[in-house]
């Protein structure tokens, strides 16, 4: 059952998060909205994966996922992202949030991540949460980001472009898909090459469960 008044709220929230500076079109860096952010920790938290959880957001940009899983009770947070400037943001963000206490956020490339983590540097993760690059400018992006995060926590969700489900479940496997949930991505107007004021792509959001794959 959704709680509209909580994902409501939510939503309110994160449209505080500010967004980059001077994004990137290579790493294609659009924030979140925070219509979508808050749906889609919504649907992470119903389902038992955010609350009093380690999570772990790839990409993190400016923050706006791993400050929304703060806000919905999670245990500690930490975002990470090879943007040095994304990373500053994201900071300023979760202070002004008030969620600093358990967010942090690290300058690192994922693969680096899942590293640290196999080699026990880093504790692993009970949730992963992400909005990947969908590939625009390189086809594949996403992948790198998919083969981190399942080795990497219990739980992921993530973000992809629709009818990708066919693909991902080969590419994860012995990992699983356990839910697809379909959504809409307004992306507003941030480079030269965008044509329209704001471009609404379909998308879905998957629930991962990767069976403590190392």
């Amino acid at each position: 059952m959704i709680d509209f008044m909580k994902l409501r709220k939510l939503e309110m929230e994160l449209e505080k998060v500010e967004g980059f500076d001077a994004p990137s079109p290579a790493l294609e860096q659009y924030k979140t909205p925070a219509t979508l952010a808050a749906s889609f920790l919504h649907l992470a938290f119903m389902s038992g994966d955010i609350e009093d959880k380690i999570v772990y957001d790839f990409g993190c940009g400016t923050g706006i996922l791993s400050i929304g899983a703060a806000l919905l009770g999670a245990r500690t947070v930490t975002g990470f992202d090879a943007d040095e400037k994304a990373v500053l943001t994201a900071e300023k963000n979760a202070g002004m949030m008030d969620v600093s206490d358990r967010v942090s956020f690290l300058k690192s490339d994922i693969s680096k991540v899942s590293e640290n983590v196999l080699s026990g540097k880093w504790e692993r993760a009970d949730t992963i949460v992400m909005n990947p690059p969908f590939g625009a400018q390189e086809k594949g992006n996403d992948r790198p980001f998919l083969m981190a995060a399942i080795k990497t926590a219990d739980v992921v969700y993530s973000i992809h472009n629709k009818g990708s489900r066919s693909f991902i479940e080969k590419f994860i496997k012995p990992a699983t898909i356990t839910d697809c949930f379909k959504a809409e991505f307004p992306i507003r107007k941030t480079f030269d090459f965008h044509r329209k004021e704001i471009e609404t792509i379909d998308v879905e959001i998957y629930r991962i469960e990767t069976s403590g794959m190392s």
